[in-house]
């Protein structure tokens, strides 16, 4: 692709984890519209749960998510006091023994708990919830952190997925992000999983961090193959320090511009491809046998806050602070202060902080955003069809398609849109297209490549 074409398109774009996007989640949501909310899930309706750990023992520069530094163990004890009650609170309401066939746990880090209260976890969550025979039970793994205690119990307890942070395993890259991480401890983890009996391993690397050039991006991909990961998760670096203060501490001027970031993710994606990994949507890779491969390729690969996923559950309930669920009526947010969630979970209520309902067109626009996002190409009669409407409605964003038609960025035909191959980092630009909300307010987003 052109580098004036890259430039020119290279703009802030939402990652269309969700629509509507997180940003547009509104404040004062009560709890009593919140256990509405869950009452109101279809008993019928298989349950995906997400559980989120906010402490790390450490500041990861680039990071983007809610996490607390700690070096004590004691507030993350009492947090997960109030994280169990939040459990058995959301099953008395939605009927304890709902069954349940996909699990994350994510964070922060949820490998800084000791295996105790991994066991206890667990223990909680089944007296919740039935797990289906078939449950994927996934953890995101910092490899820094963990012992193969602490593995065994994540895997007794039914993990059967892991996601290990990489990133880059340069040490001059480490050192910009304050993320010092040899190679041989990551190497170790993934053995220790392997012994454990967890196989499904996916590996979480990055492009645009400060001194990566296109070679040294290779060299950790050649690093992690030795490892035999199942998946590769390849992210763009989101270079928000607006949002995100200690981000300030990376240098911008060691940043790789767009066009080296482009080339970074296209060489990356090439020697993924030829190690037999399946280009997945925007970032994702996997072995053919892999259920998300196959769920590419069957059509039915979905896109949720964690990203691309092979979870078919239409209600996802997340616990703990700053938790996001996504259940039939809408999104909602719990309260991202850990103290104020505790207290409200202390006092028998709810933590919930933000929502946004469906309404009118939200859940057209998501199926055609969610399409675009996991197959660079959507139907739109066809998906106008499922919802009862007319690809009439859609003239406005039609028409503003032309521009990346005759930019050679996508194609357009008897409602059909493609986003042409090389062009599939700009896929959220398209996307944004049928975000009815983009540009309705000001907000800082990480670049589309």
């Amino acid at each position: 692709m052109k580098t004036e074409i890259i430039q020119k398109y290279d703009k802030g774009v939402p990652r269309y984890t969700s629509y509507p996007t997180a940003h547009l989640f509104k404040p004062d949501f009560e709890a009593s519209t919140y256990t509405d909310w869950l009452r109101a899930i279809p008993k019928e309706m298989p349950l995906s749960l997400y559980s989120h750990i906010p402490y790390c023992d450490s500041l990861c520069w680039f990071c983007g998510c809610h996490t607390k530094i700690t070096q004590k163990y004691k507030p993350i004890k009492e947090y997960m006091g109030s994280l169990q009650k939040e459990i058995l609170m959301t099953a008395d309401v939605t009927g304890r023994g709902r069954p349940v066939n996909h699990m994350h746990f994510g964070g922060g880090s949820p490998t800084i708990l000791v295996p105790e209260d991994v066991k206890e976890l667990f223990q909680t969550f089944h007296e919740a919830f039935t797990f289906t025979d078939d449950a994927e039970i996934a953890v995101e793994i910092d490899p820094r952190d963990i012992s193969q205690e602490a593995i065994r119990a994540w895997a007794q307890g039914g993990v059967n997925r892991a996601s290990l942070g990489v990133q880059d395993i340069q040490d001059k890259v480490q050192r910009a992000i304050n993320r010092i991480q040899p190679i041989e401890q990551t190497a170790k983890v993934a053995n220790w999983l392997h012994e454990e009996g967890v196989h499904g391993i996916n590996m979480d690397l990055m492009y645009g961090l400060p001194y990566q050039t296109v070679e040294s991006v290779l060299e950790t991909i050649r690093q992690v193959m030795t490892m035999a990961p199942e998946r590769i998760a390849l992210f763009g670096y989101a270079h928000i320090p607006s949002l995100k203060p200690h981000q300030r501490l990376i240098p911008e001027e060691v940043l790789p511009d767009f066009n080296e970031r482009f080339e970074q993710q296209e060489a990356a994606a090439e020697l993924l491809q030829s190690y037999g990994f399946v280009r997945i949507g925007l970032d994702h890779f996997a072995k053919p046998d892999d259920p998300m491969a196959i769920a590419f390729k069957n059509g039915t690969l979905r896109r949720n806050f964690q990203g691309y996923t092979t979870d078919k559950a239409d209600a996802m309930i997340g616990f703990g602070a700053s938790s996001i669920g996504a259940l039939p009526s809408g999104f909602v947010q719990n309260i991202v202060a850990i103290r104020n969630y505790r207290a409200a979970i202390d006092s028998g209520n709810f933590a919930v902080a933000k929502s946004i309902p469906f309404k009118g067109q939200d859940k057209l626009r998501a199926a055609i955003i969610e399409q675009l996002m996991c197959y660079h190409e959507v139907d739109l009669i066809d998906i106008c069809n499922k919802f009862q409407s007319s690809i009439d409605e859609f003239d406005y964003e039609i028409s503003a398609l032309q521009t990346f038609v005759d930019d050679k960025i996508a194609r357009y035909q008897n409602g059909v849109i493609i986003v042409e191959h090389d062009a599939r980092a700009l896929v959220r630009s398209v996307c944004a297209l049928f975000d009815e909300y983009h540009g309705s307010r000001e907000m800082t987003y990480s670049q589309a490549v």
